[in-house]
């Protein structure tokens, strides 16, 4: 085998380096900076936990499953990082940004979807359902018993829909007058990226205060589920406050509009440019009441005379000084001991006046006997 001249290979190396100089892409970017993901895809994940302590009568807003099984979503998509509703910003300038698509199926949607129905996300005590009762009615009466929830009267005035005042009175026939609206209907939520969210996230979703209303009743029904394309506030002064309502809510938990709903919105918008989104501070209930104080007067507790301590004296006594007399000891009566109350034992009635001849009506909802089948409005109280 010949042996290769030292210049034939030094050229040959030559040429193999210009060729895979040439190779190489004079636009190749560094492995260090990959290109920034797609806007629309979601990879945050919030979980939230939805305490559910109360019931109330249904807000009448929309119908339930349309179909028997619910979609199992494969993404989950999550409310903005911060929580935030955009609060202080040009509501046009919001919507500019929210995605616009086509309505999804409402295949899978029911309203247990959302979680149970007003539950006490919030921690108060109290289900959502009497929070923005007391948050929206004036001239509020309270049920005894119940630490400032449960509302039993109240004026709305006016109503942000039809722009009446209308008074409330709890009942089962009266309790409809003033129902509690969803803002963004749960059903139309679904179909635009709410069914996305995890459970938690629309329980929080259904129970947010931003995006609940006390309206006129049959104002609500006849909006049904519908969006800004279909239906808007016969009071036109508070259109553009509910269409920026709609915004805030669709930023804060990433849902989208339909090309319709956007216009419709937008058309609002036009005749008050000025028009800013909603915060949490405005929409969020007051602090219940305290709860009224009892007429009779604990007993006060008894004092206890402390034992007087006597330095010894430096200076000796004259021999004939008499002996200082022992003052005389009063002992303090022994406190009395609190007694532990009796372990809550399992309780059940049979019907409402099982529960009245007990002594326990009316029976509120986590009290001990509480049952669905004693409260037939739904409102968290039994037997009332």
């Amino acid at each position: 085998m010949r042996r290769a001249q030292p210049s034939t290979w030094l050229a040959g190396a030559a040429a193999a380096a210009i060729a895979l100089t040439a190779c190489a892409s004079p636009d190749a970017v560094p492995a260090a900076h990959p290109p920034p993901p797609s806007p629309e895809v979601v990879t945050a994940t919030a979980t939230a936990t939805a305490t559910v302590t109360v019931t109330a009568a249904p807000d009448g807003e929309e119908s339930t499953s349309d179909a028997a099984t619910s979609a199992s979503p494969t993404s989950v998509a999550s409310p903005s990082s911060n929580g935030s509703a955009g609060e202080g910003r040009l509501a046009a300038g919001v919507l500019a940004q929210l995605p616009v698509k086509g309505r999804a199926p409402k295949t899978g949607y029911d309203r247990a979807m959302f979680g149970q129905r007003w539950a006490d996300t919030d921690r108060n005590g109290c289900d959502t359902r009497n929070d923005i009762l007391g948050r929206d009615l004036t001239g509020v009466t309270f049920k005894p018993g119940t630490r400032g929830c449960v509302v039993l009267s109240g004026t709305l005035a006016p109503d942000p829909f039809t722009g009446a005042t209308i008074g409330f009175v709890r009942g089962n026939d009266t309790s409809n007058a003033v129902q509690i609206d969803h803002v963004v209907a749960l059903s139309d939520a679904w179909q635009k990226g709410a069914q996305q969210l995890d459970e938690g996230t629309r329980t929080l979703f259904a129970n947010d205060p931003l995006n609940l209303l006390a309206v006129d009743g049959p104002a609500n029904a006849q909006k049904g589920d519908g969006d800004a394309a279909t239906w808007l506030p016969p009071n036109k002064p508070f259109r553009c406050e509910y269409v920026a309502l709609q915004v805030a809510v669709k930023h804060r938990y990433r849902l989208w509009l339909t090309q319709p709903e956007h216009d419709a919105i937008a058309r609002v918008l036009e005749s008050c440019p000025g028009q800013r989104l909603p915060g949490d501070a405005s929409r969020s209930p007051s602090p219940a009441p305290p709860s009224a104080v009892p007429t009779s007067a604990a007993p006060a507790p008894a004092k206890s005379i402390p034992a007087k301590v006597v330095a010894p004296s430096v200076t000796a006594r004259p021999p004939t000084a008499a002996p200082d007399a022992p003052a005389p000891v009063t002992e303090a009566p022994a406190p009395v001991q609190a007694v532990a109350p009796p372990p809550v034992e399992d309780v059940h009635y049979k019907n409402c006046t099982a529960a009245r001849d007990a002594g326990a009506a009316p029976v509120l909802a986590g009290q001990p006997g509480y049952g669905k089948h004693l409260d037939r409005d739904g409102d968290g109280i039994g037997c009332e």
